[in-house]
């Protein structure tokens, strides 16, 4: 009885190890994502670029689920030797950061002489990536979180004047040095997980947007051209809601910290501790 057990038991830690690896691979798929992404910006042009954008829809899909993978599986105490948190925020930097930034660049959002204000963000998400504390254990970000996928989105579907995707550029990028708090979707709390109700029901505006947009939505059907632009602002709904209502969960944080007793606002103020590691990032 007692072999049968230890047998059994030896067949569970393979099944185990085996489906860590599994979930590490998963992760690493956003890195085929990511080359898929690079060539297509490459190559350039409205479907290249549609494209790109399908398959960083497809990365966002992979980074919001990995972490539940990862945390069902235990792949920390079952691979200790391997840190998928690494391998994530790889994945992310590429997926979130320097592709995005790069499309911008390529589709021209920006005129030429502006174009090295990209090199802003890049700098900014490096900054908040290598933060320690860029994850609160109160389920937030803190900073700004890297989502330049979604701007890069919505400048070149809604074509702004070159000054107005400036401003957002810049002024996105200095909120990443902001101490504020932002909705951590795939984490704890009420808030957080309206939030990812509301972020997969908006995930279908994107799709429906890639599906009717003209091969080249500056010259094509203008009927269709305006119909996708509209869809475009209607769908600001859910990035709108996510960062007003971070802001103001860290306007009520930094209030209730001013309200404080003296004595308690001497005392040494610590800096949150990041979320243990789980695979999975911003």
């Amino acid at each position: 009885m007692n072999k049968l057990q230890s047998r059994n038991q030896t067949q569970r830690s393979k099944i185990t190890w085996l489906l860590a690896w599994c979930v590490h691979f998963y992760t690493a798929l956003g890195l085929l994502a990511a080359s898929g992404i690079a060539v297509l910006i490459v190559k350039g042009g409205a479907d290249a670029f549609r494209m790109a954008f399908l398959l960083m829809l497809a990365a966002v899909l992979i980074d919001a689920t990995d972490g539940a993978l990862a945390r069902w599986i235990r792949v920390k105490d079952v691979l200790p030797g391997f840190d998928g948190r690494r391998l994530d925020d790889l994945t992310d930097f590429l997926n979130y950061t320097c592709l995005p930034l790069l499309l911008l660049w390529r589709a021209e959002i920006l005129p030429t002489g502006l174009a090295w204000c990209l090199l802003i963000p890049i700098l900014a998400s490096a900054y908040g990536f290598c933060q320690v504390s860029a994850k609160t254990n109160d389920g937030y970000f803190l900073g700004f979180p890297s989502y330049w996928n979604v701007v890069a989105f919505y400048l070149y579907i809604l074509q702004p004047p070159a000054w107005f995707s400036l401003m957002v550029i810049v002024v996105l990028a200095l909120l990443t040095f902001v101490p504020s708090r932002y909705l951590y979707p795939s984490q704890r709390g009420r808030l957080n997980r309206v939030t990812g109700v509301l972020g997969a029901a908006w995930a279908g505006f994107p799709l429906w947007i890639l599906a009717i947009l003209p091969p080249n939505h500056n010259a094509a059907d203008p009927s269709q051209t305006e119909f996708a632009h509209h869809l475009g602002w209607l769908s600001l709904f859910f990035p709108l809601y996510y960062l007003v209502v971070s802001w103001v969960i860290s306007l009520r944080i930094w209030r209730s910290r001013r309200q404080l007793p003296s004595d308690s606002a001497r005392l040494p103020e610590t800096r949150p501790e990041p979320i243990p590691p789980v695979g999975t990032t911003c």
